[in-house]
């Protein structure tokens, strides 16, 4: 009689949310098989396949996952316990109380053994399975500066980044490259959280599955910001990977559950600072500079609307956001879809630059951020600059032709995420490509609609009569 495959489960710390003075803190994990195949790799349990290794186990991870046990997460500061709280019925906790721009320690129990401690396994691509990766979490997180505070602010902005690191492929590798990039550049501390431009899970053409189980994550997401994501919150735009555009509704549902979308955005709709049901509409402050504001700009076919946006109650919230006064110097929109992209798979969005555009004009808008065109691109039209950063997975290496129609400045066809630092008087948009021979960030070549070469950052002067 053959005996049983082996099984290993393999568990996650996830930073959820974070604020001047809470923090949303959650543990998962995932389940791995061996002996599957001739070569006895690792390979990750199917949702559908937990019963026979996690019993009733209908999830692993995320908002609605099963408890794990009686759970105890303490919170350090300067080695000083400062908040300690207990669940049974969940695998996470709000941490309240907190002090703005303070660095914390954090740890998990969960039935009385520590979460997560230890040399952790990681996805090796080459070997396609798990194997001890020498690493071990450091959950330290820094709380966001105060809403008086007009102390600089770096944030962080991967889009298009969802395909996957199981297949093995250019993008994968690209994704894993970039993905230990950003892990590099946390670890200086100063990256106050991660936005992403959409089409967050959507996998390889070698995968099977498409966003809507846990297990689709593990390659997309937790595995490869795995050192990121326990210690800087990431928030989201929804891509047409994310939602019906391209694939099944059921991808939002997941989306829902693995950024815990209801739990950190529902109270803030009688505040004016959330639209949801359905759509995604998000208003977030840090410190006294910096405004960002989600838009929804997937398809919404199931309430009879082209775009998110076109709901009536979507559009007066965004109306009312966009026009919320003066004393915030950088009020950024972000989305999936860019309002101008010269291609070369994707032009001008139409409806946005019809209906959003004007919203933006009219509120003083100076930097907009999206994705969904799988490269980057800077435009400048109307006085506000439009930044395109959709290659943190997939890459679309053919030359965009559109350059007049959408003020393209510049643009390149590189791998890359974004860093970019804020103070009252400008924005520094660094495109990061990875990491160099020396330790250091290497940014991208950009290059000017003429073939110029362009050296960045590019830098965008809050005030326009300096731009």
């Amino acid at each position: 009689m053959a005996s049983a495959p082996e099984v290993h489960f393999e568990p996650f710390l996830h930073l959820v949310d974070l604020g001047t003075e809470e923090a949303l803190i959650a543990w998962g994990g995932f389940y791995f098989r061996r002996g599957d195949s001739p070569y006895g790799e690792w390979r990750i349990v199917d949702d559908e396949e937990l019963r026979e290794v996690a019993g009733e186990r209908s999830g692993t991870i995320g908002f609605s996952s099963e408890p794990y046990g009686e759970a105890v997460v303490e919170v350090e500061r300067g080695g000083e316990t400062v908040a300690r709280l207990e669940t049974a019925t969940a695998n996470f906790v709000w941490v309240r109380g907190l002090e703005p721009a303070t660095e914390y320690r954090y740890r998990v129990w969960v039935d009385g053994e520590p979460w997560a401690e230890g040399e952790l396994l990681d996805w090796d691509l080459e070997r396609r399975t798990l194997v001890p990766s020498g690493r071990r979490y450091e959950n330290l997180f820094r709380t966001f500066p105060a809403a008086t505070s007009h102390d600089p602010v770096r944030l962080a902005v991967l889009g298009d980044f969802g395909v996957g690191i199981l297949a093995s492929d250019e993008n994968a590798y690209r994704q894993m490259g970039l993905a230990q990039a950003l892990d590099r550049a946390c670890d200086r501390g100063d990256v106050s959280l991660v936005l992403t431009t959409g089409d967050n899970v959507y996998l390889g053409p070698d995968t099977t599955g498409s966003g809507n189980e846990d297990d689709d994550w593990y390659a997309s997401f937790y595995e490869p910001y795995r050192y990121v994501i326990n210690r800087v919150p990431v928030f989201p735009a929804v891509g047409n990977h994310d939602a019906e555009d391209t694939e099944s509704s059921d991808d939002r549902d997941q989306l829902d559950d693995n950024f815990y979308l209801q739990e950190r955005f529902r109270p803030g709709v009688e505040e004016g600072r959330a639209s949801l049901d359905p759509g995604l509409f998000y208003r977030l402050q840090v410190g006294a500079g910096v405004e960002l504001i989600c838009i929804d700009t997937s398809l919404a076919g199931e309430i009879g609307r082209e775009h998110f946006f076109d709901d009536p109650a979507h559009f007066e919230w965004l109306e009312q956001a966009l026009r919320a006064g003066p004393g915030v110097p950088w009020r950024i929109p972000f989305s999936h879809h860019p309002p101008f992209c010269a291609g070369p798979e994707h032009g001008n969005t139409e409806a946005m630059c019809e209906r959003l555009v004007p919203l933006f004009e009219e509120a003083g808008v100076r930097l907009v951020l999206s994705g969904h065109e799988h490269n980057f691109q800077h435009s400048r039209v109307g006085g506000i600059d439009y930044v395109v950063s959709g290659a943190a997975g997939k890459l679309r290496t053919e030359p965009p032709t559109g350059f007049e129609a959408a003020g393209t400045r510049a643009w390149a066809a590189t791998g890359h995420f974004l860093l970019i630092d804020l103070d009252d008087e400008r924005a520094l948009v660094h495109p990061v490509a990875g990491v160099a021979a020396d330790g250091s960030l290497e940014e991208i070549e950009l290059r000017s609609p003429d073939g110029e070469r362009l050296s960045g950052p590019i830098e965008i002067r809050h005030q326009p009569e300096e731009r």
